[in-house]
């Protein structure tokens, strides 16, 4: 019988809970990269079916979903550097995305070999197309919206700048699944279980 080999894959993705987003601002609420990566999966899902159901899209949701969990798995290895220092300056933010893409390779690395071709098409982004790619990051500025006005809501102003940045983030990534997203389901956030579950 063939000896199997021990990965670390899921060793290291169970290590996503560990790291703390929005590290250099004060926050009500903690949130990890776990939940983060299972929200923006679940953001990056309705996009792709709103896209594909009123306008004219021919994404596969669930194929963007599973990208959307995976889509930070980088920061296992780099931490969740704070977007001012990431978005300093060009030379920085090319040098932080190079490492984004070797850090990905080493993760899908860990797996065993007859196995790392099904999942670098999730977790590799040089296999994601544009229109994939502009889906996930949609979700993901969605989410941090999301973080953001829960925190100003509680009363937090610390939020203040970061919800102006993600507003014109929003603008620069627009579309109209995006907005069909912000009308439809954002409204919601922060109200209260009995005026939601009615």
């Amino acid at each position: 019988m063939k000896k199997i080999q021990t990965s670390h894959f899921f060793a290291c993705l169970d290590r996503l809970r560990l790291i703390q987003r929005w590290s250099l601002m004060r926050t009500l609420e903690k949130e990890n990269l776990a939940e983060h990566s299972l929200q923006v999966a679940f953001v990056a899902h309705a996009l792709a079916i709103i896209k594909n159901k009123y306008f004219s899209g021919q994404l596969n949701p669930e194929r963007i979903a599973v990208m959307a969990m995976y889509h930070d798995t980088s920061e296992i290895f780099t931490g969740d550097l704070p977007t001012p220092i990431k978005y300093f300056n060009p030379e920085i933010t090319f040098a932080y995305k190079q490492i984004e893409g070797a850090a990905e390779k080493h993760l899908v690395s860990l797996l065993p070999l007859d196995l790392q071709g099904e999942f670098s098409v999730y977790l590799d982004s040089d296999y994601f197309t544009e229109e994939e790619k502009h889906i996930v990051k949609q979700a993901d500025i969605l989410c941090a919206y999301i973080k953001a006005q829960f925190e100003l809501e509680s009363g937090n102003l610390e939020f203040s700048s970061a919800k102006v940045r993600l507003e014109r983030l929003m603008e620069e990534w627009h579309s109209d699944e995006m907005d069909y997203f912000l009308h439809v389901f954002v409204p919601s956030f922060g109200r209260s279980i009995d005026e939601i579950a009615l």
